[in-house]
C-alpha cells in the first residue's frame, strides 16, 4: 500500500510523560526530594504514580496541609526538576521517527501534556521531538487538566477537528489520558510502557493498545473498532 492510499488519522494528539518522553524516574525523584524537603520523608512512591498524568497542583494538593503548603511544595518540585531535567530525559524509541512519518502523511500532531508549558517545552527540545510537533496544550493553556476533556476539546478547536474528533487519535499511557480523549469523541490507544499497568489501562476500555510506537503507524482510522483494548500488529516495545 502506498502513502497515498493509506486511510490517516485527521490528527494524532499525544500525551508527553510516560508516551513519547521517559520521565518517569525524574519525576520520581522529584517527588522525593520534595517530599522529603516539605514533609521530612519520601512517601511510598506508588502514592504518585497513582496519580501521574493529572496536573502537578492537584497532585500536590494531596499531599499538602493547605494551600500555602502546596504552593511551597509546587515551587520546590520545579526548582529541583529544572536542576536535573536535561540529564534524566529521554524519547522512547522510535518517537522521532513516528512523528516525522504523521507530518509526511498530512497528520495534525499535538502533544497534550498535564506540564507547564515551559518545561513541556523543554522536554520535547531534549527529545530532539520540538520541530516534529504542531501544538502544544499544557496545564497554562486550560482551566480543568486531563482528565477533563477540556485541554483535548481545546487542541481540537486549534485544528477545526472538533467535529472529526472521531478522525482524531489520542494516545497515553494513563487512565486519565484515555478518559480525557474518549470524553472529547476521539479514538484512544493505550501504550505499554508508561507508568500503569496494562490491567489499569484495559479498564478505561481503549480502542487500541500498542506495545511500541511505530504500531501506531499501521493503525487506520476506521468506521467503528470492531471491539475495545484492541491491539494493533505487535511489535517490538520502547525498552526503559
Amino acid at each position: 500500500m502506498t502513502r497515498a492510499d493509506q486511510r490517516t488519522w485527521r490528527g494524532v494528539f499525544f500525551d508527553l510523560d510516560g508516551t513519547l518522553a521517559d520521565t518517569v524516574e525524574l519525576i520520581l525523584r522529584s517527588y522525593r526530594h520534595t517530599m522529603a524537603t516539605h514533609l521530612g520523608a519520601a512517601l511510598p512512591d506508588e502514592r504518585w504514580l497513582s496519580t501521574i498524568g493529572t496536573p502537578l497542583r492537584t497532585q500536590l494538593r494531596d499531599f499538602a496541609r493547605d494551600e500555602e503548603e502546596a504552593e511551597a511544595m509546587l515551587e520546590t518540585y520545579t526548582v529541583f526538576q529544572r536542576s536535573v531535567h536535561d540529564e534524566m530525559v529521554r524519547p522512547f524509541p522510535g518517537a522521532g521517527d513516528v512523528l516525522a512519518e504523521l507530518k509526511a502523511r498530512g497528520v495534525r500532531v499535538a502533544v497534550i501534556t498535564s506540564k507547564r508549558n515551559g518545561v513541556a517545552r523543554r522536554t520535547l527540545e531534549v527529545c530532539e521531538l520540538w520541530d516534529a510537533v504542531e501544538l502544544v496544550v499544557g496545564a497554562d493553556d486550560v482551566t480543568l487538566g486531563k482528565p477533563d476533556p477540556e485541554p483535548v476539546h481545546l487542541a481540537l478547536d486549534r485544528f477545526g477537528l472538533r467535529d472529526r474528533a472521531g478522525e482524531v487519535l489520542f494516545v497515553g499511557d494513563s487512565p486519565f489520558d484515555l478518559r480525557a480523549g474518549r470524553a472529547a469523541g476521539t479514538r484512544t490507544a493505550a501504550v505499554s510502557w508508561g507508568a500503569f499497568a496494562r490491567s489499569v489501562l484495559e479498564v478505561e476500555g481503549p480502542d487500541y493498545f500498542v506495545e511500541g510506537l511505530g504500531e501506531l503507524l499501521a493503525i487506520e482510522p476506521a468506521t467503528r473498532p470492531t471491539s475495545r483494548s484492541r491491539s494493533a500488529p505487535r511489535g517490538r516495545g520502547p525498552s526503559r
